[in-house]
């Protein structure tokens, strides 16, 4: 397990992950990008909150997006059915 020390939204930062040093950076970069807009629209803000603000935000990403992976695993699941039922039929 790699370790890394990072600096985060003006926070260094230690942790050790199995992700690669391409996913870390990945990830600090989204964080980055995600925070600016909401330090410049919060500035009476404290950054605690802001921070809550942003987890929640990529809380509600997270379960949009497992959402619509459970939608589109029904829809292959119908396909795959679909198609053996016609398989099936053609046997």
């Amino acid at each position: 397990m790699a370790g890394y020390r990072i600096s985060l939204l003006g926070l260094d930062t230690s942790f050790k992950t199995d992700a690669s040093p391409e996913r870390v950076d990945k990830a600090r970069l989204l964080l980055e990008e995600r925070f600016q807009p909401l330090l410049e629209m919060g500035r009476n803000l404290s950054k605690e909150k802001l921070l809550v603000v942003l987890a929640l935000s990529l809380a509600d990403d997270f379960l949009q997006c497992t959402d619509r992976l459970q939608e589109l695993e029904q829809k292959l699941e119908q396909l795959l059915h679909k198609i053996d039922s016609i398989n099936q039929k053609d046997l």
